[in-house]
């Protein structure tokens, strides 16, 4: 898969406080308080590595978390939960891998099924 140059680092060291707008690939390893929110919607990636933290929503079409979130997290693409990660919010995903020691406390909601739930609704309603 291509990305563009546009990688970011967060460090171990580093806290972000506010909303933090990024194109390409995010890679945090410090905290950020606040929204996590990708703008160029085709290719951008957050990484949360395992000493990561994130208190706020993820926004983004590939999302891999091996840290903690706590927020809800928005993937449009590909949602991945490795082994030490931990979520707690609502997670909306099109496809989601999930190894052994990953935690979601909260609900998933499968987009697929969503828009298709949407659909008979409105199909019904016709």
């Amino acid at each position: 898969m291509a990305f563009s140059n546009n990688h970011t680092l967060i460090s171990r060291a580093t806290k972000v406080t506010g909303d933090l707008y990024f194109t390409g690939e995010l890679q945090l390893e410090g905290k950020v308080t606040g929204n996590i929110i990708a703008e160029d919607e085709k290719d951008a990636k957050v990484v949360i590595s395992d000493t990561g933290v994130v208190e706020g929503e993820i926004r983004a079409p590939i999302v891999i978390v091996n840290g903690k979130v706590q927020g809800n997290i928005y993937s449009s693409k590909h949602l991945e939960l490795a082994a030490k990660g931990n979520v707690t919010g609502t997670v909306h995903y099109h496809s989601i891998e999930m190894v052994k020691g990953a935690q979601v406390n909260g609900s998933m909601i499968n987009k697929q099924q969503e828009s298709a739930s949407v659909l008979e609704i409105a199909s019904a309603k016709a």
